[in-house]
Formats: C-alpha cells, sequence, structure tokens
C-alpha cells in the first residue's frame, strides 16, 4: 500500500486536526487546553490565513504542518512560515514528517513561493535532521527577539 500523500484540511478534519494541534502545544511545554486548540484551529480553517496541510493514517490524522503565508522584504516577493509541524506519535517512523515538508513544498512552488522558512527547539534534533534532510539550511546571519504583547 502506498503512503498518502499530504492534502489541504477541510472543516471536516476539525477534530482530529484540533487534537493533533493540542498534542503539538504540549510538546512544546504548554498546558493541555483542547477548547483553545480547537478554537484556534476552527478560526484557521475559517479564515484561510494559513495553509493547513494534514496526512492520513490508519486510526486518523497521522500529522499536520502549517504554513503562513508572508512576504520578505530581502527577498523581495512571497514565503511561508511554517510554523507548526507534528506527526501522532503512534505515526512516527514511518516518514510522516518528510511527506509534510514535501507536500508543503510542492504547494510553496506551486503558488511562486521564494522560500520556506521553519524554526525549531534548539533541542528537537529530531526536527533539524528532518528539515535538513529536505534540503532547509540552518541560517546563521539573523538573531531572532521577540517582545511579547
Amino acid at each position: 500500500m502506498n503512503p498518502t500523500p499530504p492534502r489541504l484540511a477541510t472543516p471536516g478534519d476539525l477534530d482530529a486536526l484540533a487534537s493533533l494541534f493540542d498534542q503539538y502545544r504540549q510538546f512544546y511545554g504548554r498546558p493541555a487546553d483542547p477548547a483553545l486548540a480547537r478554537d484556534f484551529v476552527a478560526l484557521r480553517l475559517e479564515l484561510r490565513d494559513s495553509r493547513l496541510f494534514v496526512v492520513d493514517g490508519a486510526q486518523g490524522l497521522a500529522g499536520f504542518a502549517q504554513a503562513y503565508p508572508s512576504l520578505s522584504s530581502l527577498a523581495a516577493g512571497p514565503i511561508w512560515i511554517l510554523n507548526d509541524i507534528f506527526v501522532a506519535p503512534t505515526e512516527r517512523g514511518r516518514h510522516v514528517g518528510t511527506r509534510l515538508l514535501q507536500g508543503v513544498e510542492v504547494a510553496a512552488r506551486s503558488a511562486g513561493v521564494l522560500q520556506l522558512r521553519v524554526e525549531t527547539a534548539p533541542d528537537n534534533v529530531g526536527a533539524q535532521r528532518l528539515y535538513q534532510s529536505q534540503g532547509f539550511r540552518r541560517e546563521m546571519g539573523f538573531l531572532q527577539f521577540v517582545l511579547k504583547l
């Protein structure tokens, strides 16, 4: 059986996608909050302000990736910020992350996007290896600063 390729999420994916999104947030140290996760994902699907890609697994959604369209002054064109990527623990080791990244890349190229940008925690070496295996290179020229409002 061939693995299923990524597809864009639909409103019918909301509950399963919200569950994965809540797990993703917990992975990064946030408390479980299923209602917040559902509301956030529902709004993204309604406003279509991000591109939510999913991969179907045998027991539901195997993983998701979320990219936000943006612009780069230096690239002088459109970019996507790949803000979130998560694979269900039961689906790890089945190349779901690779398929998600490849699906995002194909969609971005088709949309005329000039760059995909991604960030991850310094200790998430598994994600770093995945990104590098798909051609992402570590950017060393800029420091990131955050002002929490």
